[in-house]
């Protein structure tokens, strides 16, 4: 058998009220004062308040940095870098999705190893030598998983692409999954991220380097979702708590086996039309998986069944066509479009090559072609 590395948080914190740990875990490691990594919105609407009310209350300094957009950009790690620096902070805290993670884990990479601070120099497996800045990163989307990973995306505006880093050294030490940091997400947010959520368990669990432990992880995740996800766009809070928890499960498994061709072509989608990306997700996972299926040997048959349908009698065609069709109907009741207006025949040389260079590519269970990746975001059209 191969060997096979797991990389997970030192610590990490589950449920309603989790945020109110924060204060004793700043205490008990001596730190003076937190970079507050956040986005725009999330400040503008009182999410991020709800952390720094508590630094606030224990009288524990902070500044909160909040140049960070839906896809962040070399800009806003380059400015977030300076920030950092200016502010006399010894560690930091993240709050968002995976854009304000992101731009956190790649802040807190070079800060502590400036050799690398020509952010392109961090794609692929960066051999970074010391750990980010000590990070407890708090999620406020039931999707991305960002608080539990190795990797993070950063988009090269100037070439119109996104690149993946992967690094052992970025993981937040503490991840604090609160459900009540989540109950503000609008609906298509929760929608979009929690189909995010599910590429990822869906993608981790038929990747080629899945194995024993990363199964079991995905397809608990898969089961989670199926059973949370409509009702967490519905606002329901036993619903956003199953999708708190789904995300974080299946980014544990993803983060240490990788993914496949939809987050590829979904990385690439946003990189060029800005797409959002669990939306991005969300409409090139049924599509990836009719590509798949082939490959895949009996998975779509647990995929369905993990998902509510009853495979009993089922050949392997059905249940593989099965899964495929309660993925696109999860999809379909959340809200996610079917087709993306901006997509054009003249980009799709662009974004074939883009989709076929990702750093997610290597991972996904059957080889495809230019021509493949074409075919496939033509179903979009």
């Amino acid at each position: 058998m191969a060997v096979n590395r797991f990389v997970l948080n030192a610590v990490s914190y589950h449920g309603k009220g989790a945020i109110r740990e924060i204060p004793g875990i700043v205490k008990a490691k001596g730190f003076k004062k937190a970079f507050v990594a956040s986005d725009p919105d999330l400040v503008k609407f009182g999410v991020t308040a709800k952390v720094t009310d508590l630094l606030e209350a224990n009288g524990m300094a902070y500044e909160v940095y909040s140049n960070i957009k839906p896809n962040p950009t070399i800009e806003n790690v380059q400015s977030g870098v300076e920030a950092y620096k200016n502010s006399g902070a010894d560690y930091m805290i993240t709050i968002g999705g995976g854009s304000s993670m992101d731009t956190g884990k790649a802040i807190g990479i070079i800060i502590n190893n400036p050799e690398f601070a020509d952010v392109r120099s961090l794609e692929g497996v960066a051999p970074t030598k010391k750990r980010t800045v000590f990070t407890i990163a708090v999620p406020t989307t039931g999707g991305t998983g960002a608080e539990s990973t190795i990797n993070y995306v950063i988009t090269d505006v100037q070439k119109t692409r996104k690149f993946v880093c992967v690094d052992p050294n970025d993981i937040p030490d503490v991840a604090v999954v609160d459900p009540d940091m989540m109950a503000s997400m609008p609906r298509g947010l929760t929608a979009s991220t929690g189909m995010d959520a599910l590429t990822h368990a869906i993608e981790g669990y038929t990747t080629k380097a899945a194995w024993e432990l990363s199964d079991c992880l995905d397809l608990e995740s898969i089961k989670l979702i199926g059973a949370n996800l409509r009702k967490a766009v519905e606002n329901d809070p036993e619903g956003r708590e199953g999708m708190a928890l789904a995300q974080y499960v299946t980014a544990m498994a993803y983060s240490n086996v990788g993914l496949g061709i939809a987050h590829s072509m979904a990385h690439t989608l946003g990189a060029l039309y800005d797409t959002p990306h669990g939306v991005a997700c969300a409409m090139m996972l049924p599509i990836v998986m009719e590509f798949n299926q082939e490959a895949t040997g009996e998975k779509f048959k647990n995929i369905a069944e993990a998902l509510g349908v009853d495979t009993t009698g089922m050949d392997r065609p059905t249940y593989r066509k099965a899964a495929i069709d309660a993925v696109r109907q999860l999809s379909v009741d959340v809200g996610i479009p079917t087709k993306l207006d901006k997509l054009k025949e003249e980009d799709l040389d662009f974004l074939a090559q883009s989709a076929a260079a990702d750093a997610c590519t290597p991972g996904n269970p059957r080889e495809a072609t230019l021509d493949d990746y074409k075919a496939m975001f033509r179903k979009l059209m």
